[in-house]
């Protein structure tokens, strides 16, 4: 071999080489995440699933530019439990005392939880978190602004729990103005320490979120996950022009939904920013962004088509919007009919950052952004929900098309069971007509409820 052609060849094996190695640095480049989650937002208060009268531009955006679920459900009717299932990627009645929102000034609202408050134990244990500490030991910075509402003792805080930055308030909410809560309680803390802050709620968790994307953009190899729970469009109903009249215990739920549209207006405001601090970073690119909600809505919120509201397991306590944005791997305009949980987000968070539960012990979710991306065909799910508060109790379980609901308040109750397929909007049960898948139903409940008694 000439000189000459001796060199020509070492420079291609370098190039290739060279080649090689980028193109393996680039594929093992992890995605970061969004996870936007609103707080009592009904499935129709955005313009994507026929809000009338609410504009939400930037939220929509993301189902035009990503993927539209509409079969998608929260793992309960109320605020706590749907966080500890996206935290943990479980039931939230395997981590005990948490089926019903904490009340504020850290109150357990039925005995499981009373006992637990009792004891200091009312909150979510470091040790069930799953999703933030299977991230952070795969490289991510880990960032939360919002809403808490897994404890307010120390040893509940989100720092606790795997993430790196923390801002926002412990309760299930507060004065969007002056950030207080009707306890007394200090629970608006930045880290761990109580802060005294001047701005409207929602514009704040915007701003930390976007101060956040700000600091990781120093450290493009680095992925973060990003919790932005926001407060809105939850009690008390004010927008951004709403500051008087002073909130007190007796007027803190007043309002209309004209101060409600404001505070989804203002909420899609602060997508639009975060969105905007993707483009400006060169972060978009590379990151997943969702957006959904805890559960459905209470009025003024609308959960139409479906029957009900927050605090009931029909579709209208459960069904929820979630799009999501993911560049590169999403097709604009997807939709899946496929149904799907909080929980099963989870599920699909860690496969993509190439991790599992650091306890190892099984999620009970899906990877369901996996199963759409994969093309696989819509397949039937069996889900359970249980909600406790006082004397009362309700269930609610979906097998394929078939959904059972039942309420149990003192030794009254009542139950329904409905074809989704015929009946989506459970306006006629067919107990005595379908018996036998009654019975069924039922039988399966028991045993679900055996399955996931809780771990303390």
């Amino acid at each position: 071999m000439t000189p000459r052609r001796f060199l020509v060849c070492l420079a291609l094996a370098a190039f290739a080489f060279s080649f090689s190695v980028s193109a393996s640095a680039d594929e093992a480049k992890k995605p970061n995440i969004i996870f936007i989650m609103a707080d009592d937002l009904g499935y129709a208060d955005i313009g994507s699933y026929g809000a009338p009268d609410a504009k939400t531009p930037h939220i929509d955006s993301l189902a035009v530019d990503g993927l539209k679920f509409t079969n998608f459900y929260a793992m309960s009717c109320q605020c706590t439990p749907s966080r500890t299932a996206i935290l943990t990627g479980r039931y939230p009645q395997r981590a005990g005392g948490l089926e019903c929102a904490i009340g504020t000034g850290n109150v357990g609202r039925y005995d499981e939880a009373e006992a637990l408050a009792a004891k200091g134990e009312l909150g979510l244990p470091a040790e069930y978190a799953v999703l933030a500490p299977a991230l952070k030991g795969v490289g991510y910075v880990n960032g939360v602004f919002g809403k808490w509402h897994l404890g307010y003792e120390p040893k509940f805080s989100p720092l606790e729990q795997g993430f790196d930055r923390f801002t926002g308030f412990l309760g299930g909410n507060v004065e969007y103005f002056e950030h207080y809560e009707t306890s007394g309680l200090d629970v608006y803390v930045k880290g761990r320490e109580p802060i005294d802050r001047e701005g409207y709620l929602t514009d704040l968790i915007t701003e930390d979120a976007v101060a956040f994307l700000d600091e990781r953009a120093a450290e493009p190899d680095t992925p973060f996950f990003l919790y932005l729970p926001h407060g809105a469009p939850h009690f008390p109903f004010q927008g951004p022009g709403d500051r008087e009249p002073k909130r007190t215990a007796e007027n803190w739920m007043d309002g209309t939904r004209i101060n409600y549209v404001a505070m989804l207006e203002s909420l899609d405001d602060g997508v639009g920013k975060v969105l905007e601090a993707l483009e400006k970073n060169g972060q978009a690119e590379n990151t997943i962004v969702i957006f959904t909600s805890d559960h459905g809505a209470m009025e003024p919120g609308l959960n139409t088509p479906w029957r009900d509201y927050k605090s009931t397991t029909f579709e209208g306590g459960l069904r929820v919007p979630c799009v999501v944005r993911w560049p590169g791997k999403i097709e604009p305009g997807t939709v899946s009919h496929q149904v799907g949980t909080l929980m099963d987000l989870t599920a699909s968070f860690l496969q993509i950052a190439g991790t599992e539960a650091p306890d190892q012990k099984p999620l009970d979710g899906i990877d369901i952004l996996g199963h759409v991306l994969d093309g696989k065909p819509e397949m039937p799910r069996t889900l359970y929900w249980r909600y406790r508060r006082g004397d009362k109790t309700w269930w609610g379980a979906r097998d394929g098309n078939l959904k059972l609901v039942r309420k149990q308040e003192g030794d009254a109750v009542e139950e329904w069971l409905f074809d989704l397929a015929t009946d989506p909007t459970e306006t006629k049960s067919v107990t005595s007509e379908r018996p036998e898948e009654y019975g069924a139903l039922q039988r399966k409940v028991l045993l679900w409820e055996k399955e996931v008694r809780p771990w303390r």
